[in-house]
């Protein structure tokens, strides 16, 4: 069946109100899009960010007279007019599966992959992580996780327990897994990132050495230290956390810390000073991973 697709700029419009708006008219889905090239990477606890300049779209059945909505939503948001509307007939497709055709293997490193389910790589002796780009942060796409992919591919992990904080998707731990890794410990404040994780472990078969947590598994963390911790996650709780992820690598350990643009790795670097001490920061696309091992006796 055709689909009718509406789309519009949100402009002074408030987000929440016009999803609702739009779902209530009988949308079937609606999303927002960014309208001026400003990315929204990793979000801080709490935080439910949107762009300033934002498109929503919204998907209603071939059926469905615009006009009426139109009128309803003028109402519903005590409008006195819409902005500029788009109307487009879209033919019916597999839209589940139609956003996945640009989405390629990439690979991090010399034989570490990542690859979404409905693809293959043909490379021997190749390290393949199954995932398909989701609602969780984290596919391997941005230079953050990239850096991460590719250190933790140079790195021997055979037999090591990791800590992967902030874990998204949970790609930094599966990959770490998959690499020789006995245990890992995912740790994210988002249930949706947490669920992720342990879908994507079952597909990846490493479901049954990975351990999720919540962001309360933090005070515990120095309990039972782990040779390798890796936070992606951004520089200012990177900051707030110094003492506590610190505290979670046992002395002699690797700790991996990204989401840090290269003007913010000094004062990264500083904050962790009194327990780690750190290599030269490898960077990506303006971006720094910051490598170091945890001093003996701190």
């Amino acid at each position: 069946m055709p689909w009718q697709q509406l789309t519009m700029p949100l402009g002074g419009l408030d987000a929440d109100s016009t999803e609702q708006a739009l779902l209530d008219a009988g949308a079937v889905a609606v999303t927002f899009t960014d309208a001026a090239d400003q990315p929204i990477l990793e979000p801080l606890p709490g935080e439910a960010p949107l762009w300033r300049e934002a498109i929503i779209t919204a998907l209603f059945a071939e059926d469905a007279n615009i006009e009426r909505i139109g009128l309803t939503l003028i109402s519903s948001l005590g409008l006195q007019q819409l902005p500029a509307l788009d109307i487009a007939l879209l033919p019916d497709r597999e839209w589940e599966r139609e956003w996945l055709t640009d989405f390629e293997p990439m690979r991090f490193g010399e034989r570490l992959w990542v690859c979404p389910r409905h693809l293959n790589v043909a490379q021997a002796n190749s390290i393949v992580i199954k995932m398909d780009p989701g609602l969780a942060f984290g596919t391997g796409t941005h230079a953050t996780t990239a850096l991460c992919l590719a250190r933790l591919e140079s790195m021997p992990l055979t037999d090591l327990r990791i800590v992967d904080f902030g874990c998204g998707s949970g790609i930094l731990a599966i990959a770490a897994l998959l690499l020789g890794a006995q245990q890992a410990l995912a740790i994210d404040i988002d249930p949706q990132a947490l669920d992720a994780t342990r879908r994507n472990a079952e597909d990846n078969d490493v479901a049954e050495r990975l351990t999720t947590a919540g962001v309360d598994a933090t005070k515990s963390l120095a309990d039972q230290p782990a040779d390798l911790l890796v936070a992606n996650i951004l520089a200012k709780p990177l900051i707030e956390l110094a003492e506590a992820l610190s505290a979670g690598v046992s002395p002699g350990g690797r700790l991996l810390l990204s989401g840090i643009l290269e003007r913010q790795a000094e004062q990264v670097t500083a904050a962790y000073t009194p327990w780690i001490e750190f290599a030269e920061p490898r960077r990506q696309d303006g971006w720094v991973l910051l490598d170091g091992v945890r001093r003996d006796g701190r």
